[in-house]
């Protein structure tokens, strides 16, 4: 995190576990302070629910798609799948 950042203060109580998961991080030097180890936590809850929303959004789409829909995205799908097969990463 950002030292400049304006922090703002919370006062709370956490379970046994998320306090050592918590201190361990700071003891392994992956986050400066308990206030960084807790953005960090959070930061990847919030991560893991924005693709948890992107994959229902992205079910309930093709849920809904009509069947042409489908069929034209299909094609699009096996399309890209084609192109990216013909890429060589090397060159």
């Amino acid at each position: 995190m950002n030292g400049t950042t304006h922090r703002l203060k919370i006062s709370t109580t956490v379970a046994p576990e998320t306090h050592e998961y918590l201190a361990s991080l700071v003891e392994s030097g992956r986050a400066a302070s308990m206030a960084e180890a807790l953005d960090q936590a959070v930061l990847r809850a919030r991560s893991t629910d924005s693709m948890e929303l992107l994959a229902n959004d992205t079910a309930a789409y093709f849920q809904a798609l009509s069947e042409a829909a489908a069929a034209k995205e299909s094609h699009l799908e096996a399309a890209v799948a084609q192109m990216a097969d013909e890429i060589n990463f090397d060159d």
